[in-house]
């Protein structure tokens, strides 16, 4: 996920911890579960009968383990501060397995989890980590492939009803060897985002289209959405008395600016190749993999980090920035821009993290109408000039639980205990009323959210769709996502400080990725699938070979217009779509 804090989990949604708070006799395991289910597990996908069975099992495969206290760790959002503070004593009771969940910053997780690996010293029995170092996973062979662990030594401690074809996430979590490496607990996409009442306003429809020649709408692509922005923020200027702007971001130098571009920016303009759940051969970080070994990500080396695509996305988003939000905006971190938008006088954003719903759904706060109803609404993330069907659209996170080789046996099939019971369907449907960050397919489905779905500004709607397939996490062509990722931040930064041209930020950067892969090829401490780098040549060299294979797209050519006409659809024709099982109208 990206942002560490807390998202405002009210006290109500934790009501349960206290009721249940006491330890319960071994003889009340049964008991335990089914005051459980009457009392906080409701609504659920299964039948109150079917819950009693599922707990049941959970409460028989502990038996070996009753009394054990372990240790699990993720990052501070609602999601895991209900599994924290709930799920945890829930656990307890029905299965005499004490765990404490510790919450911390995302990035203090990884700190955790990258000591662990380094020591072979077992720190937590199990990890919840954004599925983005699945690259990294699967290739220091570090953490247990969890299809190994629940046909050996876990089969006596995977439930029967864990049914993983029911994770809508389950492709960011498999490696190139087929295997599912992490159990995705929380998931959420960053969407478009817009005001929807004022994109209806009769009055600014029409100013709109008598300026721009094409409806007022979400922005099918980057001319409209510019185009919107720059209405909003120059034609437009006040709305109910204060300043409106077109456009929100934030640009501080922070380890947080690198998430705003390592979360797919630069698939949404277009950079990479065709190919879902991540670019093939050349994904979004531009990294090129030939035969799963990672070769380059500079142009010359056949990559696409520092191509014409990724120039245009920087140097767009730095534009944006600097002439469609607030002034103060320039000087944000992602924890200072995240509440904004909330406050009123942002009239639409490029993405947005779903993350933020529960938050900006709340009554009261100047986006919520008087019925308790959310003014604006979540869309598919406009696309950018070198974009072509077939490439993923944005950025989904995926937290998800793993369990790694250094950790005990009986430690580990203790949390995969743990792991199975906060995402079982028994438990899953009221934790993601909570948390709203769905991972099974049954869950989205269930009548509970159709009847909440309005007051969730097309979350529901778009999670049902097939278009959910096109917004992925980091895939497994980053061989190292700790050591590249912190190279982001610390060149785009110099771009939008002006220290550095755009290309000049860009090149750099594809040259401190190609000099890290470089390292982890010399030392060859990658179980497999390690760098192997191209030689470098020439851009003009790519280009040429990109354009000779039919299956590439990466590196593209400079095009000659990288602002075509502006293209809108209603909001209506996209959930008309998205109900008929399509991932867009006809036509775009």
């Amino acid at each position: 996920m990206r942002g560490g804090g807390q998202l405002g989990l009210t006290a109500a949604l934790l009501t349960g911890a206290a009721f249940f708070a006491g330890a319960v006799q071994a003889q009340d395991y049964e008991a335990a579960a089914e005051r459980w289910i009457t009392e906080e597990f409701q609504p659920s996908t299964l039948d109150q009968s079917q819950q009693k069975s599922e707990l049941a099992w959970f409460t028989q495969a502990a038996e070996p383990f009753r009394g054990m206290e372990i240790n699990v760790v993720s990052e501070n959002i609602p999601t895991h501060t209900y599994e924290s503070q709930v799920l945890t004593k829930a656990f307890e009771e029905i299965t005499g397995i004490k765990v404490n969940h510790d919450l911390l910053q995302e990035g203090d997780v990884i700190e955790k989890l990258q000591t662990q690996l380094q020591s072979g010293q077992n720190i937590y029995d199990g990890y919840v980590n954004d599925s983005d170092l699945i690259g990294t996973h699967y290739r220091y062979g570090a953490v247990i492939p969890l299809n190994d662990f629940m046909e050996g030594d876990g089969a006596d401690v995977t439930s029967p009803t864990l049914d993983l074809d029911d994770f809508m996430g389950l492709s960011f979590t498999t490696a190139p060897d087929g295997k599912v490496y992490m159990l995705p607990d929380q998931q959420f996409a960053n969407l478009y985002w817009f005001r929807h009442d004022l994109f209806t306003d009769p009055d600014l429809m029409a100013r709109f289209e008598a300026k721009f020649g094409y409806p007022l709408g979400v922005p099918v692509n980057w001319s409209a959405y510019e185009d919107i922005a720059n209405f909003f923020t120059n034609d437009v200027k006040e709305i109910d008395g204060q300043p409106i702007y077109g456009h929100m971001d934030y640009g501080k130098k922070d380890p947080s600016l690198g998430w705003r571009y390592t979360d797919a920016w630069f698939s949404m303009a277009g950079s990479g190749d065709r190919g879902l759940p991540n670019g093939k051969p050349v994904d979004e970080w531009g990294i090129r993999v030939e035969d799963c070994h990672p070769v380059g990500s500079s142009i010359t080396r056949g990559g696409d980090i520092n191509g014409p695509a990724a120039v245009y996305a920087l140097s767009k988003s730095i534009e944006w920035l600097k002439d469609y939000a607030p002034a103060e905006a320039q000087g944000m971190t992602f924890y200072e821009y995240a509440g904004v938008p909330s406050l009123g006088n942002i009239a639409q954003q490029a993405f947005w993290y779903t993350a933020f719903t529960a938050d900006y759904a709340k009554p009261g706060i100047p986006v919520v109408d008087g019925d308790g109803n959310p003014k604006w609404r979540v869309a598919p993330s406009p696309r950018g000039a070198y974009w072509k069907e077939g490439m993923k659209l944005g950025y989904q996170d995926a937290g998800s639980w793993l369990l790694l080789k250094s950790t005990p046996i009986d430690r580990a099939k203790a949390a995969w205990l743990y792991a199975q019971f906060v995402t079982s369907k028994t438990v899953d449907v009221k934790k993601s009323h909570v948390g709203l960050t769905f991972v099974r397919d049954s869950t989205i489905r269930h009548e509970s959210f159709t009847e909440r779905a309005p007051q969730l500004g097309g979350l529901v709607e778009f999670y049902r769709s097939p278009a959910r397939v096109m917004w992925t996490p980091t895939g497994t062509n980053v061989p190292d996502y700790p050591k590249l990722s912190q190279l982001w931040w610390q060149n785009i930064s110099t771009a939008l400080s002006g220290e550095n041209s755009v290309q000049t930020a860009l090149d750099n950067l594809a040259t401190q990725q190609d000099r890290v892969m470089e390292r982890l090829e010399r030392a060859n401490v990658m179980d497999r699938c390690g760098p192997k780098l191209n030689p470098e040549t020439s851009a003009e060299d790519w280009f040429a070979k990109a354009e000779a294979n039919p299956d590439w797209l990466a590196p593209q050519r400079k095009l000659d217009n990288e602002k075509p006409q502006g293209l809108t659809v209603s909001y209506d024709a996209l959930l008309n779509a998205w109900a008929s099982g399509k991932a867009k109208p006809d036509g775009l």
